[in-house]
């Protein structure tokens, strides 16, 4: 469960430059939210890869 708490605390964080971006038209707030979004998905990727090892382990 501890990389759920990682992922929910990666998108919380995020919260504010998204509102920034979408509302306010903030350039700087968009580069931040599609670092944050390259960086949710490279958590993914690799909570995928630890899964997939888990299960075919046995």
């Amino acid at each position: 469960m501890n990389r759920f708490s990682e992922i929910k605390d990666l998108i919380l964080g995020l919260e504010g430059d998204f509102e920034k971006f979408y509302d306010k038209n903030n350039q700087a707030a968009g580069t931040r939210v599609r670092k944050g979004m390259q960086d949710l998905k490279n958590l993914a990727q690799d909570i995928r890869k630890e899964v997939q090892d888990k299960k075919n382990e046995g």
